[in-house]
C-alpha cells in the first residue's frame, strides 16, 4: 500500500484511477486494469481515454452499466494478449513532439481517397499520418479499433491538432477534400458513391474479427465502389482485420501501403497484409504521409 492508503502501482506501469471505464496499461510484461473516468483533462487532450492512450494504454475496456451484464471477458483477454504483444513502443505524452512538416498535395491527388485502418498503438499512428497532412489533403476514411463513445473524444483530439478537419462520422456525411472521417465505436463504416460523390454509411452488423467497426468491412466497400482512385493504409495492431479487405483493395486497382514492423507496436495486422501479398509498399510511420501523397501524384492522371 501505498502511504495514502491506495494500492501501490507495480514498477512501470503508469495508471490513472478514476472512475466508471476500465483501461489496461502495460509496460514490459506488467499490466493492470483499473476502472477510469470517461471525461476530464489530463496533459491537455480532450477526454480521459484519450490521455490513456498518451500515457501508455494499450487497449480501453468499457466497464459494464448498471443493469448491462457482466464484463466482456472474452474481451478482456483478447486486450490482455494485445497488450503482452505490444512491443513496448507505445509513446508517453511526457515529452516535446517536434512540429510535423506539412506536406503538399496535387489539385489530382486531391481527389483520391485515402482509407486507413489500425488496431493496437493506432491513436499515435493515426495522429503521426494525419498531422502531416495539407488543408487540401484526400477525403479519408478511418476504422480505428476502438469502444463505443471514445472514437468522439479521439476525432476531437486530432482535430485540435491537424489541419485537416477530423470528425466522427455520421451516416450520409460526404467524403471530401480536407476532411478525414472515424469510424463511430460499435458501428461498421462502409464507403458509397451516388452521382460522383463519395459518402459514407454508418450501420450495424456483426462484428469481423471480433471487432466493430471493422477494417475489412471498410476496406471491402472502397475496393468495391472507388477501385484504383483509392489509397489503402494497414497500420499497427494485433490481429489480421483489414489484410484481405487491403488485398481485395490491391486486386481493384488501388494502392495499398502497410507501417512497417520497426516502427509498430503491434506487427500483427500488417504482417498478415504482407503474408497475403496484398502490401505494395512497407513504410515507416514518419515517412508514411509523404508515400501517401506521392503516390497520389504518380498516380493522378490514371
Amino acid at each position: 500500500m501505498a502511504a495514502n492508503g491506495s494500492p501501490r502501482t507495480p514498477s512501470g506501469i503508469v495508471d490513472i484511477v478514476l472512475g466508471t471505464e476500465a483501461v489496461l496499461l502495460a509496460q514490459a510484461k506488467n499490466l493492470v486494469l483499473y476502472p477510469l473516468k470517461r471525461r476530464c483533462h489530463i496533459g491537455g487532450c480532450l477526454g480521459v481515454e484519450v490521455s490513456a492512450f498518451e500515457l501508455g494504454a494499450v487497449e480501453v475496456i468499457p466497464k459494464p452499466r448498471a443493469g448491462h451484464g457482466a464484463p466482456d471477458a472474452d474481451g478482456i483477454v483478447r486486450a490482455v494478449r494485445t497488450a503482452a504483444a505490444a512491443r513496448g513502443r507505445i509513446c508517453r505524452g511526457d515529452g516535446v513532439r517536434p512540429q510535423p512538416k506539412l506536406l503538399s498535395v496535387s489539385l489530382k491527388a486531391a481527389h483520391k481517397i485515402i482509407a486507413v485502418g489500425a488496431s493496437t498503438g493506432g491513436t499515435r499512428a493515426i495522429e503521426t499520418l494525419l498531422s502531416g497532412m495539407p488543408p487540401n489533403a484526400p477525403g479519408t476514411v478511418i476504422v480505428q479499433h476502438m469502444p463505443e463513445f471514445f472514437t468522439g473524444a479521439f476525432a476531437k483530439h486530432l482535430d485540435r491538432k491537424c489541419q485537416v478537419r477530423v470528425r466522427e462520422a455520421r451516416n450520409g456525411d460526404a467524403v471530401v477534400s480536407g476532411l478525414a472521417l472515424i469510424a463511430p465505436g460499435n458501428k461498421h463504416m462502409t464507403l458509397a458513391e451516388n452521382g460522383g460523390q463519395y459518402f459514407v454509411r454508418v450501420q450495424d452488423g456483426p462484428p469481423v474479427h471480433y471487432q466493430r467497426p471493422s477494417v475489412d468491412v471498410l476496406f471491402r466497400s472502397v475496393a468495391r465502389v472507388a477501385g484504383w482512385n483509392a489509397i489503402g493504409v494497414l497500420l499497427t495492431g494485433m490481429g489480421r482485420d483489414g489484410a484481405e479487405g487491403l488485398l481485395s483493395m490491391k486486386e481493384s486497382g488501388a494502392h495499398t501501403l502497410v507501417e512497417n514492423e520497426d516502427s509498430c507496436v503491434v506487427f500483427g495486422m500488417p504482417k498478415e497484409a504482407i503474408r497475403l501479398g496484398a502490401a505494395g509498399q512497407i513504410v515507416p510511420i514518419g515517412e508514411m504521409t509523404q508515400a501517401i501523397l506521392s503516390i497520389g501524384e504518380i498516380s493522378g492522371s490514371r
